[in-house]
């Protein structure tokens, strides 16, 4: 697929599409903005932690969140009034995800806060797929010679998190202890926990 994918290009189709809603009577300019105040106001990656923390100590929630990871995050209160899919994907000992999107940047901005800029690199995005090793190498993650990764490109439709490995020792830890523990970079897949 091919295309113009500047931001300025980005802005100009947002703007129309507001204009249409708003025209259409769909949205007013007012609804809109307390929509997009609101993804932005709770959006940081303290939410994707504690929906970690809970997966790790509830058996019952970690396989809901894996079955429909919409239902399960929403259960929790987030990704209210969102129309994207969340799947959620586990790390194992044999297994690891980590999370791109090759068109863009898309994510779950809830989940995750703002998406940081190596993300919505060209370099990030196109090397990911091809050699994920090294770039996971790169951001100081070195996995065992016999680890599958599985690359995930997230869409507009469909947003990808991880649920990292849960780190050794740690039984004794709370949900809070533990939720400080996951780290934006472990919920994308760049880092482990």
């Amino acid at each position: 697929m091919s295309g113009d994918h500047s931001d300025a290009t980005i802005a100009r189709r947002v703007r129309r599409l507001e204009t249409l809603l708003e025209e259409k009577g769909v949205l007013s300019g007012a609804r809109l903005d307390e929509i997009i105040d609101a993804t932005v106001s709770g959006a940081t990656p303290a939410n994707g932690a504690r929906v970690v923390a809970r997966a790790w100590l509830d058996e019952g929630f970690r396989s809901r969140l894996l079955a429909d990871g919409t239902a399960a995050v929403r259960e929790l209160g987030f990704m209210e009034g969102s129309y994207q899919r969340l799947r959620v994907v586990e790390n194992t000992a044999t297994t690891h995800n980590v999370i791109v999107c090759t068109l863009c940047s898309c994510y779950p901005l809830r989940l995750l806060g703002p998406s940081p800029s190596w993300y919505k690199s060209e370099a990030y995005r196109s090397r990911v797929v091809r050699e994920p090793r090294a770039v996971l190498a790169e951001f100081g993650l070195e996995l065992p010679a016999g680890t599958e990764i599985t690359v995930w490109d997230s869409s507009a439709e469909t947003r990808y998190m991880v649920l990292p490995r849960r780190p050794e020792g740690t039984q004794d830890l709370g949900e809070e202890q533990l939720a400080a523990l996951v780290t934006r970079n472990a919920l994308i897949g760049t880092a482990a926990v």
